[in-house]
């Protein structure tokens, strides 16, 4: 047992923090045969003064903005459970809250964002129900049903993987786990829980394995030149190399392993500190005006850690007892300030990562470094083929605001 639980949010058993740790150890064992080198180590006790890696990046998504633009971005990744589940791939999920104004108007109210690993809560629900209903209601404000978290009326009554399946199908997607997608569960989940509220992360990118990939995958002294003459590699020639060139496109992977890179070309290994978790690392509060004042601090929730740098919650906005909306909000930048329309605008102002250390440099032989011959040439993102997919998803948000432009109209009998 190597880590503790994400953010030491919750006060689990000692089973349960054994449980977690089996499923690092899982997904680790998967990527090792293909990523392992000595450039990376799942234990970071072993490191020789170990000190900080700066590996964050900002929580909004990049490959709509690559694709379509920053507008058309934001519109999409603010379409409630849709856009979410489709755009929100940078270890950033959000759902906005909608509230009646005192005439009856649906507004936003506030944005629940969370950077919380959806393997630690299955992990949880797998071994323990009452334990993961003891944090889904910490976290909620009340207490779940059983069949909202289960499906069932007695979940203690299910094996573990009866309990997996069920969890997973109502609360957190199958998130590539080939066993759960055997099992028929549906890639993102059927019930309210974790779709009207942003409880965890569902996307399945976002997930332990894709995070340790990405780490493991930079953790390596790539180079261009010669063994003897080597310069470290671009993000450009990485990707490039491997086939991956869509992974430029977002936030999250150039950052984490040309991050990993840079420890690893100067010799240094790599580790994720303990806990390890996806974190929210920074927040600029002051771009966000009320009535051309600061917003109040009350309106700045974080949660969901035991320090502020273990954070993995963020709730932004007026409390429900409070008059004021979302939307009463602006956002100043520069010279520019703009209302604040829903959640993508929060998490464009955040930072987020996991807590990555390196230790000591040591020398690295000369048949260590990974020359590669690939161009540095820009990658043209908006080719990407993920751009066909956003296009599609614009299309049928152009659709569906068409139909709500529509549907008030009535229609009358002729006599």
């Amino acid at each position: 047992m190597v880590y503790d639980i994400p953010g030491r949010a919750d006060q689990l058993s000692t089973d349960l923090v054994q449980k977690w740790n089996e499923a690092i150890q899982a997904a680790y064992a998967n990527l090792q045969p293909d990523f392992g080198s000595r450039f990376f180590t799942l234990d970071p006790s072993t490191l020789t003064d170990p000190t900080p890696a700066p590996i964050k990046w900002f929580g909004d998504p990049a490959e709509p903005n690559f694709c379509l633009g920053a507008e058309v971005a934001r519109q999409l990744s603010d379409w409630g459970v849709r856009g979410r589940h489709v755009l929100h791939n940078e270890y950033c999920e959000y759902r906005i809250i909608e509230k009646a104004d005192a005439t009856g108007r649906m507004r936003p109210k506030r944005v629940q964002v969370t950077t919380e690993l959806r393997e630690y809560w299955v992990s949880v629900a797998k071994h323990d129900p009452l334990a993961v209903r003891a944090i889904a209601q910490s976290v909620l404000g009340f207490e779940p049903t059983w069949e909202d978290l289960y499906g069932v009326s007695d979940p203690l009554a299910l094996t573990q993987q009866q309990r997996s399946i069920a969890f997973s199908t109502l609360v957190a997607g199958h998130g590539n786990d080939d066993e759960l997608i055997d099992a028929g569960v549906p890639s993102q989940p059927t019930g309210k829980l974790n779709t009207d509220n942003a409880l965890f992360m569902t996307h399945p990118i976002n997930g332990l394995d894709d995070l340790l990939y990405i780490v493991m995958f930079g953790a390596k002294p790539y180079a261009s030149g010669t063994a003897s003459n080597p310069q470290q590699a671009t993000r450009e020639q990485l990707f490039r190399e491997f086939g991956v060139e869509h992974l430029a496109c977002r936030h999250a992977d150039p950052n984490a392993a040309m991050g990993a890179l840079g420890g690893a070309f100067n010799g240094h290994t790599v580790a994720f500190a303990n806990p390890l978790g996806m974190y929210i690392r920074s927040f600029t509060k002051n771009v966000f005006l009320f009535r051309g004042e600061p917003i109040p601090d009350s309106w700045v929730r974080l949660s969901r850690g035991a320090t502020e740098e273990m954070c993995q919650r963020l709730e932004f906005g007026p409390g429900d007892d409070e008059p004021a909306f979302l939307d009463d909000i602006t956002v100043a930048i520069g010279g520019n300030e703009e209302p604040l329309t829903g959640g993508f605008q929060v998490v464009q102002q955040m930072e987020v990562g996991p807590l990555v250390v390196i230790g000591q440099p040591t020398p690295i032989a000369e048949d260590e470094y990974v020359i590669l011959s690939a161009t540095d040439a820009p990658i043209q993102c908006q080719e990407a083929d993920i751009c066909q997919t956003i296009q599609s998803l614009k299309q049928e948000f152009d659709n569906t605001q068409q139909m709500v432009r529509v549907a008030p109209r009535t229609m009358g009998f002729r006599s």
